[in-house]
C-alpha cells in the first residue's frame, strides 16, 4: 500500500463519528505529526424514559361525557361511489355506532351535504333519531359550516367523534380543521368509507399525521361502556351488538338459546 493511501485511510478513519456508547477508542490527532494520546470513549449513557403521553394511561380512555358524535352525509349519493368497504357494512356500522351514541347519552349531530340532490340519510340511521333534522350545508368541509360548530359548542365537549362518506373529503377536511382549533378528534374507520380502498387509506393516514386518532364503532362502544357491571347501559349495549356485532350477534343469541334450553 502506498504512502499516500495510508495517509488517505488515516484521515477518513479520523472523520468517522463513533456512538457515544460505543468502546471504541480513536486515536485523534495530525497522521503526519504520528500518534497522539487515546481520548477514552464514554461508557454509559443515563437511560432516557419517553415522557409521559396524553394518549397513554387510563384517562386516555374514551368516556360518553366527554364525546359528541358527528356524522356527515351518509346519503345515497356518497353510498353509489363506495368502494372502500362493502356498503351494507358501513350502514350497519354506523347505524350501530348511533344506537351506541343514544344509549350512553352522548349528543350526535347529523348533517347532509346538498340533501335535494345527494338524498337524504339513510333511513336506518334516521330511525334512531326520528326527531332530528339533518344539518343541510353546501360546504364539502362540515366544520365549515357555523351551525355545525356552534352546535357542537354548545355541548361543552372537546373530544370529536367522526364518521363521514366520503373518508378522504368530507371525513378529512373537518377532522384536519377541528384538530387545529384544539379539539380531540376521533374518526370511526369502519363506520366511514372512501372511493376506493386507496382512497381510505390514504386519508387515514393524512389524519393520524395531523393527529387524529382512528378507532371502530365496536371498540369505542367498548370504551363508553367499560365495566359489564355497568347496568344502566348494559341491556341496550347487549342488543345493539346482537343487531349489528356480526359473528358476536349470532354467539349471544345462540348462548340465549343455549341457556334457554338448560331451563326446567
Amino acid at each position: 500500500m502506498s504512502n499516500q493511501r495510508r495517509q488517505f485511510l488515516g484521515l477518513a478513519a479520523g472523520a468517522i463519528a463513533v456512538p457515544a456508547t460505543s468502546n471504541i477508542v480513536v486515536a485523534q490527532g495530525d497522521p503526519s505529526r504520528g500518534s497522539e494520546a487515546p481520548i477514552p470513549a464514554q461508557t454509559s449513557v443515563p437511560e432516557r424514559r419517553p415522557a409521559k403521553s396524553e394518549l397513554t394511561g387510563l384517562s386516555a380512555l374514551l368516556t360518553p361525557e366527554e364525546c359528541v358524535v358527528v356524522l356527515i352525509d351518509h346519503q345515497p349519493f356518497q353510498f353509489a361511489n363506495l368502494h372502500s368497504h362493502e356498503p351494507t357494512m358501513i350502514v350497519n356500522n354506523v347505524i350501530g355506532l348511533a344506537k351506541f351514541a343514544k344509549a350512553f347519552k352522548v349528543p350526535v349531530i347529523l348533517t347532509t351535504v346538498l340533501e335535494a340532490r345527494g338524498g337524504k340519510i339513510i333511513k336506518g340511521l334516521q330511525d334512531v333519531f326520528p326527531d332530528q333534522k339533518p344539518v343541510d350545508r353546501t360546504y364539502i368541509n362540515a366544520w365549515q359550516d357555523k351551525r355545525i360548530v356552534d352546535l357542537v359548542k354548545a355541548t361543552g365537549r372537546r373530544k370529536l367523534i367522526l364518521a363521514a362518506l366520503w373518508t378522504e373529503m368530507c371525513l378529512a377536511m373537518p377532522t384536519i380543521h377541528a384538530l387545529g382549533e384544539g379539539y380531540d378528534v376521533y374518526i370511526v374507520t369502519d363506520a366511514s368509507g372512501g372511493v376506493s380502498v386507496e382512497a381510505h387509506d390514504m386519508a387515514v393516514r393524512r389524519m393520524v399525521q395531523a393527529g387524529a386518532v382512528p378507532i371502530t364503532w365496536i371498540g369505542l362502544s367498548g370504551e363508553w361502556q367499560r365495566d359489564w357491571a355497568r347496568e344502566s347501559t348494559l341491556a341496550d349495549t347487549i342488543k345493539i351488538v346482537a343487531e349489528h356485532g356480526g359473528g358476536s350477534g349470532v354467539a349471544f343469541a345462540w348462548e340465549t338459546q343455549l341457556l334457554g334450553a338448560s331451563k326446567p
